[in-house]
């Protein structure tokens, strides 16, 4: 199987896990048990850009292949701007950011397995290729929450800026793969990352508890 078939098969079964995803159910869990509402998750979205951005750069200092820094570089600089412009909605929103520390609870154990990652295919699978997937899953479903309570503003600034440069990432992550896992040991390794990136994935945990009573999804 070549690089390409695999990655298509990786992507069906993502697919396949993102299709069963409850739109309200996982913005309450993104929530962390706090009411619901536009600035709530606002605050949490800017710790997922910080933990994006500072993945990317610390893990470009030792990938090697030039290719791969490139995707992680633009990762890097997209994400803190995508942080930049959620603190101003944030602003515009009457929030005062100047003391706000979207780290202070410490880092996610999303971003505690992924920085942990050794092989650049492991790092651009569970990083750009899968973490962003799943960022385009979470963007739309709060774009839909947002325009049902009324928040335009914070509505197109996902749809227009934030998700179509998620939806970049994940495609450049896409093609280093498909031209990459050229394996049967790179492929399995790939196919780890995502695996365990999803099972690790706010979303997938909370899925695996409302359908299987489990806390988190088996791997194979």
């Amino acid at each position: 199987m070549n690089g390409k078939e695999f990655v298509a098969g990786l992507m069906e079964e993502m697919e396949r896990l993102f299709a069963r995803l409850g739109e309200i159910d996982t913005l309450e869990s993104e929530a962390d048990g706090q009411e619901v509402d536009v600035v709530t998750l606002l605050r949490l979205a800017l710790k997922s850009e910080l933990e994006a951005s500072e993945l990317a750069g610390f893990w470009m200092p030792t990938t090697p292949e030039v290719d791969a820094k490139m995707v992680l570089a633009l990762q890097c600089g997209d994400e803190m701007r995508h942080y930049a412009l959620i603190s101003h909605r944030l602003a515009e929103l009457g929030e005062d950011m100047t003391a706000f520390d979207p780290l202070a609870d410490g880092h996610s154990p999303l971003y505690q397995y992924l920085r942990g990652l050794r092989t650049t295919v492991e790092r651009i699978a569970g990083g750009p290729f899968a973490n962003e997937a799943i960022a385009q899953i979470r963007n739309a479903q709060f774009v839909h929450f947002c325009r049902s309570v009324g928040d335009e503003g914070t509505a197109r600034l996902y749809e227009t800026i934030i998700q179509p440069q998620e939806a970049h990432h994940h495609q450049l992550g896409r093609t280093y793969l498909e031209n990459h896992l050229n394996t049967p040991e790179l492929q399995e390794l790939a196919a780890e990352a995502v695996r365990n990136t999803l099972a690790i994935a706010d979303e997938l945990r909370n899925l695996a508890a409302r359908t299987t009573g489990l806390l988190t999804i088996p791997v194979s």
